[in-house]
């Protein structure tokens, strides 16, 4: 990539961070997901001493190692939802209790340039704990989550976000083969629960870290 393009990305990632300051959010920018793998488990963790944590669904929080990293850490109570070998009934059962854990780690389907965080949810529990629940919230997105406002940022849900990880889950779903949102009606739809969160309650109780990369979907 060319310098000059990774200089547009940082300035955009350093706006939309200065955004989310305004909203009450505390806000990082880093240059790769090792950076922000850094960050989470050298400054964060320390500063939040966790003893337990949960995760929403996020290519972005396996792909940086930071999920295989948390897991490995002694004397820490893991709420492990992306144990899919689980039954469905304990499954839902372990997503109720990760409402209380002391951290959650989550992605974001799309940050706005005015500082909110734009998402939709097939279950609910990953907006939930976004929204209350665990006393602290670490959110990572790739550059590639920016979005102008919220409507430019449910549009790039409903057009890619949704289609692609709807594939990646192998839900029969026609946005699968259409690659579009088709407002189904599929007992397999993921798409069930909007949230916009505009501002963090209390402050700072969400940190979000912008990385200078694309990441997730």
């Amino acid at each position: 990539m060319h310098p000059k393009l990774i200089e547009f990305h940082k300035a955009r990632l350093e706006e939309t961070a200065t955004a989310l300051r305004k909203n009450n959010f505390a806000a990082h920018v880093v240059e790769t997901a090792l950076d922000a793998k850094k960050l989470v488990l050298e400054t964060l963790f320390p500063e939040i001493k966790p003893g337990s944590v949960s995760f929403g669904g996020s290519m972005t929080i396996v792909d940086s190692g930071i999920y295989e990293a948390v897991k490995a850490m002694p004397d820490l109570k893991i709420f492990d939802t992306y144990n899919y070998s689980l039954p469905p009934a304990e499954m839902i059962e372990l997503r109720r209790q990760a409402l209380l854990a002391d951290l959650f780690i989550t992605s974001t389907n799309a940050v706005t340039a005015q500082g909110a965080l734009v998402n939709l949810d097939g279950s609910g529990n990953r907006v939930a704990s976004l929204t209350f629940g665990p006393k602290k919230v670490i959110v990572l997105a790739g550059r590639n989550k920016l979005c102008s406002d919220e409507y430019t940022a449910m549009e790039r849900i409903r057009d890619l976000a949704a289609p692609v990880n709807a594939a990646r889950l192998s839900r029969k779903t026609p946005c699968v083969a259409t690659h579009h949102c088709e407002d189904c009606p599929s007992p397999e739809r993921i798409c069930n629960t909007w949230t916009i969160t505009v501002k963090s309650a209390p402050k700072e109780r969400t940190t979000v870290i912008l990385i200078n990369e694309d990441l997730g979907f």
